[in-house]
């Protein structure tokens, strides 16, 4: 993810993520910390690339920063018609960072959405809960295509929905850090999460929620909204860009492994709702 590594959280025209405010907000230790600076690839990022030569990377998978390049979540038009709102020197930050990537032989695989939705956004209208945010989605998708896409062959639409949707509305251990502020209700939902979660149910069972949310029916909610946004820019990119960009474009999703503990119609059925509930609930409305 971007805000994981880029840092430069506040540096030439980047507005804040739902994760800034997040940290700001839950976890200010990790702000003092520095975890708004992460590792510094905004500035490191001819030193780290070098690394990967060296190391003989022939890759590299990063997201792009939404708020970076589009600060207020969308662009805009002026009174002649004219693009606005796009923060130029993110494009020029991007195209830096491919075309160094490409010269020393490691192809970038771009992914638009790893959970940095921009805060201005979540302000507006709560995001992903919308429906407004697929449009606005598709309008981002759309110029990062048009920006990057002739270098770019790889694109990944959203990084692990699964995760987005359940960690930040049903959880609320990641942002926009929405769920029950009921605690009874939280201990149920503790103690219903499967142990293969680790230290994600630790985490929940000593966070606490910033903000009330409706953990029945936000995760279903976001989840469609995101398939929805995934649809339309997969869309957008074959009809308009991939002819003459010739690249190929998915989403990325996460998974565990679920086995039947014996050889029952109970323990398989068992097993296949946790892989139904966990990809087939995204996998199966794309394929």
């Amino acid at each position: 993810s971007a805000f994981q590594y880029e840092g430069a959280h506040n540096v030439d025209g980047r507005l804040p993520s739902i994760w800034d405010t997040f940290l700001v907000e839950t976890h200010p230790d990790i702000v003092a910390a520095n975890g708004l600076d992460a590792v510094e690839f905004y500035y490191r990022y001819k030193e780290d690339i070098k690394a990967m030569k060296d190391i003989g990377l022939d890759t590299f998978r990063f997201s792009l920063s939404w708020p970076r390049i589009l600060p207020n979540g969308r662009r805009t038009r002026g009174p002649n018609n004219e693009e606005q709102g796009v923060n130029k020197l993110a494009i020029d930050f991007y195209n830096k960072v491919i075309n160094l990537l490409l010269e020393n032989g490691i192809e970038p695989s771009v992914t638009l959405f790893h959970w940095d939705l921009p805060q201005a956004l979540e302000t507006e209208y709560l995001g992903f809960l919308s429906e407004k945010s697929v449009e606005d989605f598709v309008d981002y998708a759309d110029l990062c295509f048009r920006e990057f896409g002739d270098r770019v062959k790889y694109w990944m639409t959203f990084n692990e929905t699964w995760s987005y949707s359940l960690f930040g509305y049903l959880l609320g251990t990641f942002a926009p850090g929405r769920g029950s502020t009921n605690e009874e209700q939280r201990k149920a939902i503790a103690e219903d999460l499967p142990s293969s979660l680790g230290k994600s149910r630790q985490a929940f069972a000593h966070s606490r929620t910033p903000r009330a949310g409706d953990p029945s029916t936000e995760p279903y909610i976001v989840t469609h909204n995101q398939l929805l946004a995934h649809a339309a820019a997969v869309k957008l990119y074959r009809f308009a860009y991939q002819n003459a960009q010739k690249g190929k474009i998915g989403i990325g999703l996460v998974s565990i492994w679920a086995e039947p503990h014996n050889d029952t119609t109970e323990d398989r059925d068992a097993a296949q709702r946790v892989l139904d509930f966990m990809l087939g609930w995204y996998l199966h409305p794309v394929v």
